[in-house]
């Protein structure tokens, strides 16, 4: 192609197809069968083609689009607090202007296709969420409009806060509080921001002298309680909590209510992400401030004003706000 863009006549000239199959490949739309199809995409990656998004968005009658990939499954993402956290901050940044939001939600099966084809439609940009790296790194090599929530694949633009040292600050915080049996209820292995979050929790009890006691599962309400009750059982002069995100927080809560055990005068509870759940659980919880909204809103401008070079980061920092679930010591005394 002597270096210039391939069109898409290029597509279907080396395809040996009509253009308007190949128009239906990347749209997904029907009237190619499989093996054209196929085809198609082997030679639209072989070509290293991407399509104009002004020319598409003429085509379809529409401004811009940006475009918020979630990989899991439809019930969590109506249940969990971030994700509208997420889409209130992009909505927030695309207020006034032209461009539209436009959500997927994918089950991880079908994440490998769905983002294929995202990646040959893409307008404005893409702002992924739960993306695996493997994933991320494919989806960029075919489309380098993407922010990704959270760090993903090497060189994979992406906003992140200071996860590590919000839980360094909030084992902190409880052990200043007069905690000393300071356990951990960790969100799933390979999560990024599960990860930095026990790093800085690990990083925390080995300065400070003090005990790993830990527990893994999912960043969910249900393995919050399942956890604290398993955790408690093995541990029962656990004094206080960290629990990696405000959801898995209130089953914690929930647990330690059903065992009879007082909050925060016989366990301390800090939770993670300073949503809205924070405040409304009794006692009010203490939580680390994670900007979700600036977090999003900042993805969505980087992608409107194309400023996106590889590896393009934004860290926000973190913030400890504390409330009544851990105030106080162990013997009662408030602060």
């Amino acid at each position: 192609m002597s270096g210039k863009r391939p069109t898409l006549a290029d597509v279907a000239a080396a395809a040996h197809v009509s253009t308007a199959a190949v128009s239906r490949v990347i749209n997904d739309a029907p009237g190619v069968s499989p093996e054209t199809r196929a085809h198609v995409r082997q030679v639209i990656d072989r070509l290293r083609y991407r399509p104009d998004p002004a020319a598409r968005a003429l085509a379809f009658g529409h401004g811009s689009v940006v475009e918020l990939v979630v990989v899991d499954d439809a019930a969590t993402f109506g249940n969990s607090p971030y994700y509208g956290r997420v889409t209130a901050g992009i909505l927030r940044e695309l207020a006034g202007g032209e461009a539209q939001l436009r959500v997927h939600v994918v089950e991880k099966p079908d994440a490998a296709d769905r983002l294929a084809q995202i990646a040959d439609s893409v307008s404005a940009g893409v702002v992924l969420i739960n993306v695996s790296p493997a994933l991320a790194a494919e989806f960029y090599a075919r489309c380098d409009r993407v922010v990704s929530m959270g760090p993903s694949a090497p060189g994979v633009p992406f906003v992140d806060m200071e996860n590590a040292d919000g839980a360094y600050a909030a084992v902190v915080h409880l052990r200043d509080t007069g905690r000393r049996r300071i356990a951990a209820l960790h969100g799933q292995e390979g999560n990024p921001c599960a990860d930095a979050r026990r790093a800085g929790y690990l990083s925390a009890v080995r300065d400070l002298g003090l005990a790993d006691i830990s527990a893994v599962g999912k960043l969910r309400r249900e393995a919050g309680y399942e956890l604290t009750v398993r955790l408690l059982e093995r541990n029962p002069d656990v004094d206080a909590l960290f629990v990696a995100c405000d959801l898995m927080a209130t089953g914690a809560m929930q647990a330690l209510a059903d065992l009879g055990r007082r909050v925060p005068r016989d366990v301390a509870v800090v939770g993670f992400d300073d949503s809205v759940i924070a405040v409304c659980t009794v006692p009010p919880m203490s939580s680390v401030h994670q900007p979700v909204e600036a977090m999003a809103a900042a993805a969505t401008r980087a992608l409107l004003d194309r400023d996106l070079a590889p590896g393009w980061r934004r860290v926000f920092p973190a913030t400890l706000q504390v409330r009544d679930s851990s105030a106080g010591v162990a013997t009662g005394r408030r602060y």
